[in-house]
């Protein structure tokens, strides 16, 4: 329960303009990325060792590749939390990127052109409200 407020605390924090999100930060998200993505693999190779390990080897793969595929799904496995962590990363800094540039955009079209800033400030707002339904 704590990790949940934590993240959800973190994600409405970033929804302030100009304000810092920890969660932007790579090693934020591959701190709390990696220990979570260890327990679900433990607790699946605790509970149900065959099914967990037949992952390694789809059904029906030829014999030659047989070592080479358990290499690849190995690896493939490992690099998940960091790879799934580098994409929250890139996703929650383009949200908050995109916001900081139409707002700036509004700011700086107000003295220029009044329909435009209105059009642009629409925008912005529904893109706010995305960003709040999405934290």
């Amino acid at each position: 329960v704590s990790l949940i407020i934590f993240i959800a605390t973190t994600n409405f924090l970033g929804l302030l303009p100009h304000s810092f999100t920890p969660t932007t930060q790579l090693s934020m998200n591959l701190a709390m990325a990696i220990p979570l993505w260890a327990g679900a693999v433990i607790m699946g190779f605790r509970s149900k060792i065959k099914n967990a390990l037949a992952h390694f080897l789809p059904q029906g793969t030829p014999t030659p590749l047989i070592p080479m595929l358990v290499i690849i799904e190995t690896i493939s496995l490992l690099i998940q939390p960091m790879a799934l962590a580098v994409r929250l990363t890139a996703n929650i800094t383009a949200g908050h990127l995109l916001m900081h540039l139409i707002g700036s955009a509004t700011l700086a079209m107000s003295t220029i052109n009044l329909p435009s800033t209105l059009i642009i400030f629409t925008i912005l707002i529904l893109l706010t409200i995305l960003e709040i339904a999405v934290a």
